[in-house]
């Protein structure tokens, strides 16, 4: 048995891992690469060759660098099953027609815009609308404990990742050996979902390490702080932009909003969620409670629902986000994509970036060369749209939010999954955040490997 790490390998995106069995390859994860344009661009068309040799593929959860890749999988030919809890296939209804229509805006957006350029390489999306209907049409769901045998010996069982509604620890059993996938793993105590669930006496983990150097901020504390930042630049009469993903992210966001508007510790303010695919993903997490924590639940029984109040408002149409651009503030405008790298917030950052009245918030992890990452080094001057723009709107960095476990949760699961694993392979991080969870592990005793793209350990 081997694993063929083909992607989300000394790096946080591109989530793609083959495991070879005698009974047939299992692809676990199909997702985009996001980083430098030009290569991102590469990786996302040209998808290794060794994902075709699957029988079948696994999807831990629905976010597009898990996810994203997908429908052209099966546009290029694959016709195996891909497995995955309900919620995820139910977000995944969503997230793949609307990362197929960005790219088809976009695409229309940049061709119009360099129309005059006679050394412009017209652009086409990986995929359309159609391609991403194909790819769904192949899901098939299992719910978390329940196991299945896909290949003949080899057994799968999906366990609660805890990272957003759906996301799964993949467990599979094959050849007398057990190998965890971890997926996403997400943080303890935090709204909405149940805490990560961790599967004893693993022979070989695959685990994410974005965070593998560093904790994270108590939810109470981040709160306090988004409802500062909300109260000065109301003061200022300003405009606060927070560039959010629109599965999860914004769903505690506007719970937590929620929250501090109910206890009286924000402005009466207009607050908008301008994203169709973050609304759409709000009514997925409204149909599956069986999902919620404790806390939700008990939300949800006393006040109602968790993600609707009346000075909320879901934006819809193209003309509704338009009208932002203009408007007045004080206001709140959340927006995808959480690394600003598409969508609607790339408008909304062109037109208050400039304003020392404005605040950018950034609520989670901005990937290298991305616009969101730029924000958070805080540069003079950034590209949006390639016209580089004065970045004068105060920038915060809020990471309390974040769905993924931390340091002491990441070194917790490696040894829950069991002291006597043979190898604990970290994936899913940058070179610091690796090497300082590598040191972690080993200190404990565990043989741990950061392996590069496309490199094939064997599982004896």
């Amino acid at each position: 048995m081997r694993i063929v790490f083909l992607g989300a390998a000394k790096t946080v995106t591109g989530s793609m891992f083959l495991l070879e069995t005698d009974s047939g390859n299992v692809l676990v994860d199909c997702g985009f690469f996001q980083g430098r344009r030009q290569k991102s661009k590469e990786l996302n068309r040209d998808l290794p060759s060794k994902v075709f040799d699957a029988d079948l593929m696994v999807l831990t959860h629905a976010h597009i660098d898990h996810s994203g890749s997908t429908p052209t999988l099966v546009k290029r030919g694959f016709k195996g099953p891909i497995y995955t809890t309900p919620a995820t296939a139910d977000l995944c209804q969503h997230m793949f027609r609307d990362s197929a229509r960005i790219q088809q805006h976009d695409a229309e957006y940049l061709n119009r815009k360099n129309s005059d350029d006679p050394d412009w390489e017209k652009l086409e999306p990986l995929y359309t609308e159609k391609d991403a209907i194909s790819a769904l049409k192949q899901m098939v769901t299992y719910h978390y404990w329940r196991s299945f045998e896909p290949l003949p010996g080899v057994r799968i069982v999906f366990h609660d990742a805890g990272h957003v509604l759906g996301s799964a620890c993949v467990l599979i059993e094959a050849e007398g050996k057990k190998v965890l996938f971890s997926g996403d793993i997400g943080r303890r105590n935090m709204p909405i979902l149940r805490d990560p669930e961790v599967p004893a006496n693993v022979d070989y983990v695959v685990m994410e390490s974005t965070y593998g150097d560093r904790e994270h901020g108590a939810i109470e504390s981040t709160r306090a702080e988004l409802a500062r930042i909300i109260n000065e630049t109301a003061a200022r009469g300003g405009k606060v932009i927070i560039p959010s993903f629109a599965l999860e992210r914004t769903q505690e966001v506007v719970l937590g909003l929620n929250h501090l508007r109910k206890d009286g510790k924000i402005e009466d303010i207009p607050i908008y969620v301008d994203s169709p695919l973050a609304t759409n993903l709000t009514h997925v997490f409204k149909n599956h409670p069986e999902c919620y924590d404790d806390g939700a639940i008990s939300f949800l029984q006393e006040h109602g629902d968790p993600f609707g109040f009346d000075t909320l408002t879901y934006t819809s149409s193209v003309q509704e986000s338009i009208a932002l651009n203009t408007a007045k503030g004080p206001m709140v405008i959340i927006s995808a994509s959480g690394m600003c790298e598409a969508g609607r917030i790339v408008h909304h950052l062109r037109n208050n970036i400039e304003s020392p009245d404005n605040s950018i918030v950034i609520v989670g992890f901005q990937a290298q060369h991305t616009l969101g990452r730029r924000l958070v080094e805080r540069r003079d001057r950034v590209k949006i749209f390639g016209v580089p723009r004065d970045l004068r709107a105060r920038v915060e960095v809020l990471n309390g939010f974040s769905a993924h476990a931390g340091r002491a949760s990441l070194i917790k699961f490696a040894k829950l999954a069991g002291p006597d694993h043979k190898k604990v392979f970290l994936v899913h991080g940058e070179e610091k955040s690796q090497v300082s969870l590598a040191e972690a592990l080993q200190k404990r005793n565990m043989n741990v490997v950061i392996p590069s793209r496309c490199q094939i350990e064997t599982l004896d």
